[in-house]
């Protein structure tokens, strides 16, 4: 679904990710993990064209979107959905209106298929009758999940998180978990969690690749992940979540 082949990105004299080489297998769930400014989330916007690397290419299917002009990236998005970790929901526009925000701006649907969208997909993750709430009357985990509405909208191939469960409680952050899983089963998209806890990361993925200081130093999956001898590595296992901090 997604090959990364010796990216590499700066700002300024600040290299921020060298040379990473990485495949994201079709409808697998991938958790990257880092402590905080280990490049993580800069990679996940490569990964969705939100920034062009310094070097290397960025492959989505046979396409190279590493250097793709804007508007061939637009059309591309469309089979993308993205989780933003604080939502990003629209305040001043309710529930129904959030999810159908993509629709409306890129589809000539009726609005009749729009609500029929917009219903179904509250559905899936668990907030039926929700389309007249507006942001401010949500918890943070009903946001979350009304932003995975919207991401699912569109059908798409594949779902970015960056830190799905920021900002939750324990409890809220196995339901996220719980959710992340059943989208990924019931609509067989290919997942990329960008987190950096560690609980999370091993209840949700597949496989689990490991970002130190712009490098990518493990990747394997979950069960192998926790026999790495890293020192590193096992330092994040153990919860001293290492690295620079942003």
């Amino acid at each position: 679904m997604i090959k990364i082949e010796n990216v590499s990105m700066s700002f300024g004299d600040k290299k921020v990710l060298d040379n990473i080489n990485l495949e994201i297998k079709d409808g697998e769930t991938l958790a990257i993990i880092g402590g905080s400014g280990s490049g993580k989330s800069t990679l996940l916007r490569l990964m969705i064209g939100l920034d062009h690397p310094t070097g290397g290419k960025i492959w989505l299917r046979d396409k190279d979107i590493a250097h793709m002009p804007e508007k061939e990236l637009d059309e591309l998005r469309l089979h993308m959905g993205m989780v933003f970790q604080y939502s990003a929901l629209f305040d001043s526009m309710t529930v129904g209106d959030n999810v159908a925000f993509g629709l409306r701006e890129h589809t000539d649907y009726s609005e009749q298929k729009i609500a029929e969208i917009v219903r179904e997909k509250l559905e899936v993750v668990g907030l039926p009758g929700t389309e007249d709430m507006m942001p401010g009357e949500l918890s943070g985990g009903m946001k979350k999940r009304v932003s995975l509405a919207r991401a699912i909208a569109f059908g798409p191939e594949i779902i970015f998180y960056d830190e799905p469960s920021s900002g939750l409680d324990p409890i809220m952050t196995d339901k996220i978990d719980e959710l992340i899983i059943s989208t990924q089963k019931r609509l067989g998209v290919t997942s990329v969690v960008v987190t950096h806890d560690m609980d999370s990361a091993i209840h949700i993925a597949d496989r689990i690749a490991m970002i130190y200081e712009g490098r990518l130093i493990a990747v394997d999956t979950v069960d192998n992940f926790r026999r790495i001898e890293d020192p590193r590595v096992k330092a994040f296992l153990r919860g001293l979540y290492i690295g620079k901090e942003a």
